[in-house]
C-alpha cells in the first residue's frame, strides 16, 4: 500500500535480502514459524467489529525490534533499551478483512496504526453521498494522523485487501517521545511528510492534465514500492480505476482512456490490474514537462 498478490516481483531488480524480509512481512505466520515456534500459528482471535479482528497479544508478541518493516515506520539508531520501550507501546496487532474499516469519520482518536501488511484507502463522504478518496497507504506507512488535530477521525480508512496493523496508542507515544527524542523527531517527520503529500495532491488536482496526473500517480506508487524492496517497473493495483479516478479528480472513463493512451504509446503494459511500466523516462517527462511550465 498486500499479501504478495499485491505486487509482481522482478527478481532481477530486487535485493534478495529485501525479498526475504518482505516475504516474512507479507506472510507473518510463516515468519513466526521460521523464527520461533509453530504453535504460535494457532492463535486466538479477540472479538472486534465486523471485518476487524485482533491477535491475542499473549499469543503472538509484537516486537518492533524484530519487525522486517521497522526502518520504514520507526526511527533508526535507537539503542536496545529504547527499542524495548517502544515494543511495550506497540502491544497489539489487528487484522482487518478486505472491505473492513479500521476507523470511521467521527470516531474518537486513540491510536496511530503502522500498516504491517495490506493496502488501505482513506476517503470522506461528499454531500451527495459519494466517497472521495483522499489517499492510499501501504505496508510500512503510518495511518490515523488525521485524528490528532481534533481528537477524532475525519475520514474512513478501508482495507483494499486483507490487512494487519500494529496499534500504537497515541497517549503512550506522546509520553515516550518526551523521553526518546528520536521518536519525537520521527513523529514530526511523519506529520511533515503528510503535509508535503497534501501539497503534492493540491498541485496534482490544481494544474495537471489527465496524463500528467496518472503518470505522477504511477511514478509515486512504484517509488514507494521500490523503497520496500519491490520492482521499479511492475505492480498489481489493489485499487479500482474508479478509486484512482476519485483520488486524481478524474472520471472513470478518463482514467481508462489515459491508460489506453499510455499502452498505445508503449509507455506501459496493462493486463487488468497488472501494470508494467515499459518506459519510466517517458512518464517522468510527462510530469516534468508540466512542472517546467510553472
Amino acid at each position: 500500500m498486500p499479501h504478495l498478490t499485491l505486487f509482481v516481483l522482478d527478481l532481477n531488480q530486487v535485493n534478495p535480502l529485501l525479498v526475504e524480509r518482505q516475504f516474512d512481512a507479507y506472510h507473518p505466520l510463516l515468519s513466526t514459524v521460521r523464527g520461533t515456534s509453530a504453535s504460535l500459528v494457532e492463535h486466538d482471535m479477540l472479538e472486534q467489529p465486523t471485518g476487524f479482528c485482533a491477535m491475542n497479544p499473549l499469543t503472538i508478541k509484537v516486537a518492533c525490534s524484530n519487525c522486517n518493516l521497522r526502518e520504514l515506520c520507526m526511527p533508526v539508531g535507537l539503542n536496545e533499551e529504547q527499542l524495548q520501550r517502544i515494543d511495550e507501546v506497540v502491544a497489539v496487532r489487528r487484522k482487518i478483512k478486505r472491505g473492513g474499516t479500521l476507523f470511521r469519520n467521527g470516531e474518537a482518536f486513540t491510536s496511530l496504526y503502522a500498516i504491517r501488511t495490506g493496502f488501505f484507502k482513506t476517503c470522506v463522504a461528499t454531500e451527495d453521498g459519494r466517497d472521495q478518496v483522499t489517499g492510499f497507504q501501504m505496508a510500512g506507512e503510518i495511518i490515523g494522523l488525521d485524528g490528532i488535530v481534533n481528537d477524532h477521525h475525519t475520514c474512513d480508512a478501508v482495507a483494499l485487501e486483507d490487512a494487519e496493523v500494529c496499534v500504537m496508542p497515541f497517549d503512550r507515544i506522546e509520553e515516550l517521545s518526551r523521553e526518546v527524542t528520536a521518536l519525537q523527531h520521527h513523529v514530526h517527520k511523519i506529520m511533515s511528510r503528510e503535509i508535503v503529500r497534501e501539497h503534492g495532491v493540491m498541485l496534482l488536482l490544481g494544474s495537471m492534465r489527465a496524463e500528467e496526473r496518472l503518470a505522477a500517480f504511477l511514478l509515486n506508487l512504484v517509488q514507494r514500492l521500490h523503497a520496500r524492496g519491490f520492482s521499479q517497473s511492475e505492480l498489481v493495483l489493489r485499487m479500482t480505476r474508479e478509486e484512482i479516478g476519485s483520488y486524481l479528480g478524474l472520471k472513470l472513463e478518463t482514467v481508462s482512456r489515459t491508460f489506453s493512451k499510455f499502452v498505445e504509446e508503449g509507455t506501459v503494459e496493462v493486463r487488468q490490474r497488472h501494470v508494467r511500466i515499459l518506459d519510466t523516462d517517458a512518464l517522468s517527462r510527462i510530469v516534468n514537462n508540466q512542472q517546467a511550465c510553472h
